[in-house]
């Protein structure tokens, strides 16, 4: 992960499971002992946001950064001036949550110019069992609907292929196997492929990209 550029994007289509695999992602880096934090960019999506976990991140020293207009029920998409902290100090390993269509996507090209002057990555996480990413020529035209938005460009894959509490190691691999045709079109790699702990022991060897185990964090709203 360290290999990684300083600022991480994650971005994906709705149900792709991008906010659980930024959490995951960010709670890796701060045990690694870097001074991380996140940014949730999603002000247009109101459930499975990274800020809904706000106490877990903050017990583990990590910085959340959401909307800058809160009240006790809610909040409302208002963009905070922090961002600009996190982005500007090199200090910081900086995880940005994405909104997962192209109307999210239009709040990080607010912030191009400030990306562009740094080292960055923005991963799009690719959930095979999903509607509008099942195919390659649909994967790629979501794919290509974010960076149009955002004015930032995809830098790898992650395949992150479930279906909840019901993913089986088949889903996975009919994840990989469209990853690699979006990979091979785009000239883009798999960096990581994302499995929840209690199916590691099942994998294959031919997995692609780095195996990313997860714990799940986000639970729905109706369950907490």
């Amino acid at each position: 992960m360290k290999k990684d550029k300083r600022i991480r994007i994650i971005t994906g289509h709705y149900g792709s499971g991008k906010t659980e695999f930024a959490v995951n992602y960010t709670f890796k880096l701060a045990e690694q002992g870097c001074k991380t934090a996140i940014v949730d960019l999603d002000i247009v999506n109101p459930y499975f946001r990274s800020r809904q976990i706000e106490p877990e991140f903050e017990k583990k020293g990590i910085r959340v950064i959401a909307s800058s207009v809160r009240g006790l029920a809610g909040d409302v998409p208002a963009l905070s001036p922090e961002i600009y902290t996190v982005l500007e100090d090199k200090s910081y390993q900086t995880v940005i949550d994405v909104g997962g269509d192209k109307v999210g996507a239009r709040a990080l090209g607010r912030y191009h110019d400030k990306i562009e002057q740094d080292d960055y990555d923005m991963f799009f996480v690719l959930n095979a069992n999903r509607p509008l990413t099942s195919d390659k020529e649909n994967a790629i035209r979501y794919l290509k609907s974010i960076e149009q938005a955002s004015r930032q460009k995809v830098t790898a894959l992650v395949n992150n292929t479930h279906l909840c509490g019901e993913t089986k190691i088949e889903d996975i691999l009919k994840g990989q196997e469209l990853c690699l045709q979006v990979s091979e079109e785009l000239g883009l790699p798999i960096r990581y492929t994302v499995v929840h702990k209690s199916l590691i022991n099942y994998l294959p060897d031919n997995i692609y990209g780095e195996i990313f185990p997860i714990d799940i964090y986000m639970k729905k709203p109706w369950e907490m």
